[in-house]
């Protein structure tokens, strides 16, 4: 991985963390060489974050994003926001699932 994606990768899951702070989310990274947090990465493709959302014990959704190059693209401030203002989308999502 290059350098300069590196760093760039690194300061996005720097932003995303100080961004996204919500009991019920769970962030995992799989992003190789900057941040693997889940056991169950797929590492031969884009890297990628996981969303999970605990609305119970039992219940938590799933959504992955994926880091694409056309993503990548964007500075990191504009990526981490798209990203944090997809996960409020998640939630919103599910919310509206959950009420109906």
């Amino acid at each position: 991985m290059k350098k300069e994606l590196k760093e760039k990768l690194e300061h996005i899951v720097e932003l995303v963390d100080k961004l996204m702070v919500d009991p019920d989310i769970d962030i995992e990274y799989c992003i190789p060489e900057v941040a693997t947090t889940s056991d169950s990465c797929d590492l031969s493709k884009d890297p990628y974050i996981l969303i999970k959302y605990f609305i119970s014990e039992y219940n938590a959704p799933i959504r992955k994003i994926r880091l694409t190059e056309s993503y990548l693209r964007n500075s990191p401030e504009k990526i981490s926001s798209l990203i944090t203002s997809s996960i409020e989308e998640f939630k919103t999502e599910i919310d509206s699932v959950q009420m109906s």
